[in-house]
């Protein structure tokens, strides 16, 4: 049963995947299939190191560590976090650097990512740490206070290396929420950031409420494309527009 969620949890990914976008191309505006409820985007915890570098002009060095649905090989360009570095660049002002990058842990557990945290900070040392985890910890079963305790170990070593930290939950999926069980883990991650005071961008109500309005259908077997496009580009857009609302930045320092 497991290796059948997993098999379905891979196609959902590889399905989102999207062609990738031409160099030089400018963040058009937000479809209307990209629009969220605002309490979806906001977050009480704030982001004062990203604040804190752009209002000095400093590069913003972004790094996200996820799985396979982090980003699409021979396609980076078309994943949300490009798209989230493409939006960010367009909102920032010109002179800001922003630079995304990704660190696949594929398959592996929040425990087993977090291992090489302190290895990994120190090689990258970003500003800002976007950290997608607990698919796979559901889909092993893994204990949920073995889990809350292997993602605030994780949290704790990003912070103490001088990040900000953004934690992402799971991507929702109709075909496989009858299969795992996942409101632990997504509780679970709602309590670490909450003690730690950080943002949680919650990928998996998105996603549903995406499913649930019509916008996206991502029960279908068969996606298109353009479908995939979608919704990494707004994936992308509602991760960019939550870091700007965590950072708390002024409108003149955006450029829409």
């Amino acid at each position: 049963m497991k290796a059948k969620v997993l098999l379905s949890l891979i196609l959902l990914c590889g399905s989102l995947a999207a062609p990738p976008a031409r160099a030089g191309d400018a963040a058009p505006a937000a479809p209307a299939a990209c629009e969220l409820p605002s309490y979806l985007l906001t977050s009480e915890s704030q982001l004062p190191k990203v604040a804190d570098a752009v209002k000095a002009g400093k590069p913003l060095e972004i790094l996200v560590i996820g799985s396979r649905s982090t980003t699409i090989p021979a396609s980076e360009d078309a994943s949300y976090p490009a798209r989230m570095q493409a939006i960010l660049k367009d909102k920032l002002p010109p002179s800001e650097t922003v630079h995304v990058s990704v660190e696949i842990q594929s398959k592996k557990t929040a425990e087993e990512a977090a291992a090489s945290f302190v290895k990994l900070m120190e090689a990258k040392a970003p500003t800002l740490v976007i950290w997608q985890t607990g698919t796979v910890d559901a889909i092993r079963a893994i204990d949920p206070d073995d889990f809350r305790g292997a993602v605030t170990e994780g949290v704790t070593v990003l912070q103490k290396a001088g990040a900000d930290v953004v934690l992402m939950n799971l991507q929702y999926s109709p075909r496989t929420e009858t299969m795992i069980s996942v409101p632990p883990y997504l509780d679970n991650m709602r309590v670490v950031a909450q003690e730690h005071d950080i943002p949680l961008f919650d990928r998996f109500a998105i996603m549903r409420q995406w499913n649930d309005q019509g916008q996206f259908d991502l029960f279908s077997p068969s996606r298109g494309p353009e479908l995939a496009k979608q919704v990494h580009d707004c994936l992308g857009r509602a991760l960019a527009q939550f870091v700007i609302d965590a950072a708390h930045l002024e409108p003149a320092q955006q450029q829409n």
